[in-house]
């Protein structure tokens, strides 16, 4: 009867010891889900990230900044290979009234981001019978594809003013000139240098007076990018 006694009385004494018992404490190594922070470590680490996107759009712009330069100028030197005048300086017609020519072209941008929009400045000098004429060209030029694309050939049209610094007695000093190129150019042969061949028609209409003159042309000049 003891013996059946201090049995039951181990078996008590081992059941409260293992419902006693208390449950393993938290791991101090887990982060907070919780709190302030917990809050603090998810901005900090939404911060870097947005810094990382920040730094590698940037790097992004750089290298498209390099390839792809944002400013396009040339020079060229031009003549006229045939022209024909009718009604500017005599009633008929006159042939190879057209001599030198010099312009100027910037891209001032990109239109649909497949063609340059760029202003071309012409200065050209003209024969027409026994009198000269000199004339200053303002002209936006559309060209296709665009000068970012590398590609060797291009093709153009543009439409705009002609101011005539010296013109034929009773005729107009102001012109609708008008063009249509074909050319060759080949971008940063020597660092931000290259070179370019170009030809086409350079025409143009007097505005207040008869008189119009339709040419072709050759020009050769040089690219320089920045």
């Amino acid at each position: 009867m003891k013996a059946m006694i201090i049995f039951i009385f181990l078996i008590n004494i081992a059941a409260s010891g293992v419902f006693a018992a208390e449950p393993p404490e938290q791991s101090m190594d887990l982060p907070p889900r919780v709190g302030r922070d917990a809050a603090a470590k998810y901005f900090e680490k939404k911060s870097g990230l947005k810094q990382e996107s920040v730094e590698s759009e940037r790097l992004g712009t750089l290298v498209h900044g390099a390839l792809n330069p944002a400013h396009y100028l040339s020079i060229d030197f031009s003549r006229y290979a045939a022209s024909q005048s009718y009604q500017w300086g005599r009633s008929g017609g006159l042939e190879d009234v057209a001599g030198n020519g010099v312009d100027v072209t910037y891209r001032a941008g990109q239109w649909h981001q497949y063609m340059d929009l760029s202003l071309r400045i012409g200065y050209n000098e003209f024969s027409v019978g026994d009198e000269n004429a000199t004339k200053l060209s303002f002209m936006p030029l559309i060209t296709f594809p665009e000068s970012n694309a590398h590609f060797p050939l291009y093709f153009g049209v543009g439409a705009g003013l002609g101011v005539f610094l010296t013109q034929l007695s009773g005729k107009s000093p102001l012109s609708l000139d008008y063009q249509l190129v074909v050319g060759s150019r080949f971008l940063d042969i020597f660092q931000k240098t290259g070179f370019f061949l170009e030809a086409g028609l350079k025409n143009h209409l007097l505005l207040t007076s008869s008189g119009q003159m339709n040419g072709t042309f050759l020009a050769g000049g040089l690219v320089f990018t920045f």
